[in-house]
């Protein structure tokens, strides 16, 4: 068995035994099989796809390449992942949340991902924060604080860390064979025991069709049912930006203002939907409008405030970042006002430029080893439907470096348009998956 071998083999269409993945995970995880082997064998995967078994099988070799976590609390650990979005900074909120009303949340997060965000560079905007935890200090935080958000370690499934850092610069990012492998390995490897999927679709999502979406649910489903992890997953809107910050320092502050009680309709919305689910999962309550309800007590009444701010202090950031934003390092920004030059109505984002054009400024990374400018980044201040009047702002650039700022404003001239009749928004959470519906097709 060779490597070669197996990339010919995928390359021509035919399907991998599980010891040829095996095989080529195993020796890539040991630096025996190079880099550009391993990009041979993604592209062919990109192009030729993989058969449920396959991506079965990919799953697990990732998932054992490093130690798995085991959390005995006696309590049900639920995570929740999103496929990627522009200015979807929903874990911030939705961790400290779901955690404050009894649910235990060991959440292992990525980095930026193309021209998506990424909750681990948003959360290292905190002064001192550390992601990189031990495992007795993921321990300790879980069963203390009932939540921590982390980066994916050296320990755990250390295969796909390498893998998902090679994706994002060898244009195998939107493969579904290679994120359901990625995602669900990481879960595995952490102990989470059930999981919520926010599966985005649109023109800023990876899956920008509906069908490729809803067939990457589909399969995230099926695979947590096969490894006995109960999973749902919802299908949301992707067609603009979610809330009004993309970045990461900015995104951080939206969190906090949602979590007292005063973010964007929209990020609220969509942290209530996923919230239920993981309720429900977690047994904390039985219906979707109780968990709803529940949830919408401890967002109003402060708790999911304070449970952020003890997860922040654990991890070792600065805590008072609740109440002065100014400690995340924004004030010395330069700003300059995209303005509309015409009347009329909002009626389209190229979602997928906005995103390109806060990687310009640099919030995002154009290589492995770019360093991300937690500062910088982009408030959108117009939606879908809304009216628009000449000269008045629709977005507000936040930059640091005068180089970055002609290429980000190129990007958001192409990605925003104004018509002539209002349109209604999309709609927020267009379907659901989960293990029943998924047997009746």
């Amino acid at each position: 068995m060779n490597a070669i071998d197996i990339i010919y083999k995928k390359r021509n269409g035919e399907s991998l035994k599980r010891e040829e993945i095996d095989y080529f995970v195993e020796n890539y995880n040991d630096e025996k099989i190079p880099e550009y082997q391993m990009s041979a064998l993604l592209m062919a995967i990109y192009f030729k796809g993989m058969s449920d078994s396959e991506i079965f099988d990919l799953t697990r070799a990732l998932a054992e390449s490093g130690v798995t976590i085991e959390l005995d609390s006696g309590q049900t650990k639920i995570d929740k992942h999103s496929t990627g979005g522009v200015g979807d900074g929903t874990s911030l909120v939705l961790a400290p949340l779901v955690s404050s009303c009894d649910i235990l949340v060991p959440m292992l997060c990525g980095r930026g991902l193309g021209h998506t965000g990424g909750t681990i560079d948003k959360i290292e905007s905190i002064p001192g924060l550390r992601t990189r935890l031990s495992f007795s200090e993921f321990v300790e935080a879980v069963r203390k604080h009932k939540v921590a958000i982390i980066s994916q370690t050296d320990d755990i499934a250390p295969a796909d860390r390498k893998l998902y850092a090679l994706r994002d610069v060898t244009g195998c990012v939107d493969s579904i064979p290679l994120i359901v492998s990625s995602i669900m390995s990481k879960k595995i490897a952490a102990g989470v025991e059930a999981l919520v999927m926010d599966v985005k679709t649109g023109n800023g999502a990876f899956m920008s069709q509906a069908e490729d979406a809803e067939r990457l649910a589909r399969t995230l489903v099926a695979v947590g049912r096969e490894v006995g992890m109960p999973l749902v997953a919802l299908l949301t809107d992707m067609n603009q930006p979610l809330g009004h910050a993309v970045g990461n320092a900015i995104e951080v502050i939206e969190a906090i203002e949602t979590l007292k009680g005063r973010g964007p309709a929209d990020l609220r919305e969509l942290v209530l939907a996923l919230g239920a689910e993981m309720l429900i999962l977690g047994k904390a309550a039985d219906s979707a409008d109780a968990a709803r309800a529940k949830l919408g007590e401890c967002l109003d009444g402060g708790k999911g405030l304070e449970k952020f701010t003890q997860m922040v202090a654990a991890q070792g950031g600065d805590p008072r970042i609740v109440e002065d934003e100014s400690l995340l390092g924004i004030e010395d920004i330069r700003e300059e006002r995209l303005k509309s030059d015409r009347n009329g109505f909002l009626v389209a984002f190229d979602t997928r430029r906005i995103g390109l054009a806060s990687m310009a400024l640099g919030a995002g990374r154009q290589t492995v080893d770019d360093d991300v400018d937690h500062a910088v980044g982009l408030l959108v201040e117009k939606k879908i439907g809304a009216t628009v009047r000449k000269g008045e702002t629709i977005c507000r650039i936040l930059y640091r470096n005068p180089a970055n700022l002609e290429s980000a404003r190129d990007l958001l001239a192409e990605a925003i348009t104004i018509g002539d009749e209002a349109l209604a928004p999309p709609r927020l959470v267009k379907s659901r998956v989960d293990a029943a519906n998924l047997l009746e097709t």
